[in-house]
């Protein structure tokens, strides 16, 4: 059985929020030597390598299991001190850290009403990371999330999975735009979304190109431009840049932009996967979001 410390939990857990054995020893008030003592013991415990030595310092797969198991605990321990009245010497009510995986689109339109929720809660500490509705998942896995946005009905090991709804998305352009590429029938057959340019978020972006192969075939290689924020990606279509998939959420309705074809529609099903630990603070988080998507989101 191993022998596992909670200072050395903790210690895994500061040394990959903050990337470095430094930063980690200024956070916890230790010298960097000591940091690495008790990586090193709880590495003897684990009988095997928990840590890349890099910039930023990463888990391995093993470290992996370790870290959520850390996270755990930090969160369980948290949420015992605030029930029994505060931190120990009269230091004030605990707050609980809570760490959520959440996709740029979603951060853009309705999980700000979440946030809005969460905000009026003094014993809650936020962080929100921003990734992709389709790898969010790897972050529950790796423990460095405690619940995610993500397209996955299928639960993580360890987690739970919710339907939200659905985030719908329709290919929309600048109407100058629009009437240049897409006012007339392309002649000699081709499909306009062949050569019409083309705004991704980033180079994992799928919605653009599942449109793209479906209406225009798989071989279709239009221009295309990325462009990784959500607010800055609807300016770029409504500048002419390109077109692209743009939630009906963030149509600005002031004529900047038009709908082009009613069949280049992509309706995005989320989930809110969770760990299954029953901790208060991850409890009023989950409702906040589950409230916060019914209002914003689709049901289909």
């Amino acid at each position: 059985m191993m022998d596992l410390s909670s200072e050395q939990l903790r210690t895994l857990a500061t040394v990959v929020a903050t990337g470095t054995f430094e930063a980690a020893a200024a956070e916890l008030r230790l010298t960097p030597s000591a940091v690495s003592q008790r990586i090193r013991q709880l590495e003897r415990s684990a009988g095997t390598v928990l840590l890349r030595r890099t910039k930023p310092a990463t888990t391995t797969e093993s470290g992996d299991v370790l870290l959520r198991l850390a996270r755990e605990f930090a969160a369980l321990s948290a949420d015992a001190e605030r029930e029994l009245g505060g931190l120990p010497g009269g230091g004030g009510p605990a707050r609980v850290r809570v760490a959520v995986a959440v996709n740029a689109d979603s951060l853009a339109t309705w999980f700000g009403a979440a946030l809005a929720e969460i905000a009026d809660d003094p014993g809650l500490e936020l962080e929100v990371m921003r990734e992709d509705e389709g790898l969010s998942a790897e972050h529950l896995r790796s423990g460095r999330a405690m619940a995610a946005v993500t397209r996955s009905a299928h639960p993580v090991q360890g987690c739970s999975a919710a339907y939200l709804g659905t985030l719908e998305y329709r290919a929309m352009a600048a109407p100058g735009f629009a009437e240049r590429w897409f006012g007339r029938a392309a002649s000699g057959g081709a499909h306009p979304l062949a050569a019409a340019p083309v705004v991704h978020f980033d180079r994992s972006d799928p919605l653009q190109r599942d449109v793209v192969r479906r209406f225009a075939g798989p071989d279709a290689a239009p221009p295309s431009h990325h462009v990784p924020d959500s607010v800055l990606f609807v300016g770029a279509i409504s500048q002419g840049l390109g077109w692209g998939m743009v939630p009906a959420a963030q149509d600005p309705g002031d004529g900047s932009l038009v709908a082009l074809d009613a069949a280049w529609t992509h309706p995005v099903r989320l989930f809110w996967q969770r760990w299954k630990i029953d901790t208060p603070a991850l409890s009023r988080v989950s409702a906040a979001v589950e409230r916060a998507a019914s209002a914003g989101l689709a049901r289909r």
